[in-house]
């Protein structure tokens, strides 16, 4: 049964489905509504974790709706090879975890969203140098910089001192240190914590809406009842969240949940974000 109050955002409707080279999957290739497009104007964004699987579809969505992307990489051949080509995207290169390799990077983007993640399991100093020490260092230029929005992915659960995850060497504490050094910066942030990442929906299925609520509404860890247990999400709706959080008044200072749902009720993203208090 829907839940009461139960807000998403409209994306079935923006999203057309694609076969993958999986058979049994298709991906969902969605838009935002025509109406960003406008509203987007004068932003320039620089693209953390432009590369990953993540980044790459924020990429994707900001060259869509015509917003220049400056795309932060550590390695540009490997980024010529993943990254949409065509105008409005520009790969710099840099490393979060090295400040000075960053104001360059920046150049004259107004807009910081970042997707970073470690993504080497046996490198214990993963999640402190890229989850925590690289979103530290991003905030810093942003601050020094006078940039306009800043948003940053981190995950459900981020709350959950015991969630498994932290197994891997402390990933969702470090994670949510980060979201405290954001949250005492003065900067206009917004936190997106996205539900279990996929790329595609199985053959059948449809990508669903998405739902958002407020911080610790759902939760991965078994030991926390008092939490819905964590869905999941296209990393494409992830991407989209994120980028109209650049100008919906209502996503300002604010930490949000997301997953999506096949069952669940359509609703505008200014909706969706004016729900979250």
């Amino acid at each position: 049964m829907l839940r009461k109050g139960l807000l998403t955002a409209n994306v079935s409707h923006n999203c057309k489905l694609f076969a993958s080279k999986r058979h049994s999957h298709k991906t969902a290739v969605c838009s935002l509504p025509a109406d960003y497009d406008s509203r987007l104007k004068g932003l320039k964004v620089l693209v953390a974790g432009a590369t990953g699987r993540t980044g790459k579809q924020v990429v994707e969505v900001l060259q869509q709706a015509g917003v220049p992307v400056r795309a932060l990489v550590r390695d540009t051949t490997k980024a010529g090879k993943l990254l949409p080509s065509g105008p409005g995207v520009e790969v710099v290169q840099g490393d979060v975890f090295q400040y000075s390799s960053l104001p360059a990077a920046l150049g004259d983007a107004n807009a910081i969203i970042v997707t970073t993640g470690a993504s080497d399991v046996t490198d214990p100093l993963g999640p402190f140098n890229v989850d925590y020490q690289g979103t530290v260092n991003l905030v810093a230029l942003a601050k020094q910089k006078g940039i306009k929005k800043f948003v940053l992915v981190t995950s459900i659960g981020a709350d959950e001192t015991f969630n498994p995850l932290n197994l891997f060497w402390g990933v969702l504490f470090w994670k949510k240190r980060a979201e405290e050094e954001l949250q005492r910066s003065g900067l206009d942030y917004t936190i997106v914590r996205p539900g279990g990442l996929k790329d595609s929906v199985k053959d059948g299925g449809r990508p669903g809406a998405i739902v958002m609520r407020g911080p610790g509404f759902y939760g991965v860890n078994p030991l926390n009842r008092m939490a819905e247990p964590a869905g999941a999400i296209l990393r494409k709706q992830v991407a989209e969240v994120c980028v109209a959080a650049l100008t919906e008044a209502d996503a300002q200072h604010k930490v949000v949940e997301i997953v999506a749902k096949e069952e669940a009720v359509e609703r505008s993203y200014a909706d969706l974000f004016k729900s979250v208090t």
